[in-house]
């Protein structure tokens, strides 16, 4: 069984170089601004960021941005990221995405990319109270308009809503008892080789999708993404 949380620790390069292929035709950006079309006069925050995947995104487009992560390892290589692109706008500081090391009301614009999920899982005791308190300090660290913008699986290795069934239930939250709203896009991955495309897929996802990328030989992996927002 893959354990993600070993791989945050341990192989986020290897992890950067996956989520690099993701999104090859630009839908998340055009999803933000969707929700949040003026985010050049937004200070954002990216919780659960990771390598940088979104703040690196959103970087160039805002007034400022501070990425959280629990990971210092993954906050490593988004700070490498950030200072390589030039960016001053940015800085980075280790949290749990329940304790955020951010000021009250102190952004215009958060996002949460692909995090929430390891806390809200079905699989996870007593998810529905850490979905909660993450839910509070959210709400506690945008300011009045702001808006939250979440992104999740639904569907990797699908062209149509799949989402996986473990995650169904905090999805329900989100939208019934927590008042997003919801919309989903593609974000497919393209790889240089199959060869990569089957090493990577592997190491994140585990041997079913890889298996069939092996058998196809394609460089492209479908891959679908819920979008929750709300307006605070």
């Amino acid at each position: 069984m893959i354990d993600h949380d070993v791989i945050y620790r341990d192989e986020a390069a290897r992890y950067d170089r996956l989520v690099a292929r993701e999104d090859q035709a630009g839908n998340l950006l055009k999803a933000i601004r969707a929700v949040v079309p003026d985010l050049e006069a937004k200070d954002a925050a990216d919780i659960g960021a990771g390598t940088g995947r979104l703040t690196s995104l959103l970087a160039p487009h805002v007034r400022s941005i501070r990425a959280t992560d629990a990971s210092e390892a993954m906050l490593r290589l988004a700070a490498e990221r950030l200072r390589a692109s030039g960016a001053a706008n940015w800085t980075v500081a280790p949290g749990a995405n329940d304790r955020l090391p951010l000021a009250d009301r102190s952004a215009d614009l958060l996002t949460a990319g692909w995090t929430i999920c390891y806390s809200a899982s079905s699989s996870v005791g007593g998810w529905r109270d850490n979905l909660r308190a993450i839910m509070a300090e959210i709400d506690r660290v945008l300011r009045p308009g702001g808006a939250a913008i979440v992104f999740e699986n639904f569907g990797t290795g699908a062209a149509e809503p799949s989402p996986p069934e473990f995650l169904t239930a905090y999805y329900a939250e989100l939208e019934s008892r927590y008042g997003y709203k919801h919309f989903w896009i593609r974000t497919d991955y393209r790889f240089e080789t199959n060869e990569e495309a089957v090493a990577l897929t592997d190491f994140f996802f585990g041997g079913e999708l890889s298996r069939a990328l092996a058998e196809t030989g394609t460089t492209e992996l479908p891959e679908c993404t819920g979008v929750w927002w709300k307006h605070v």
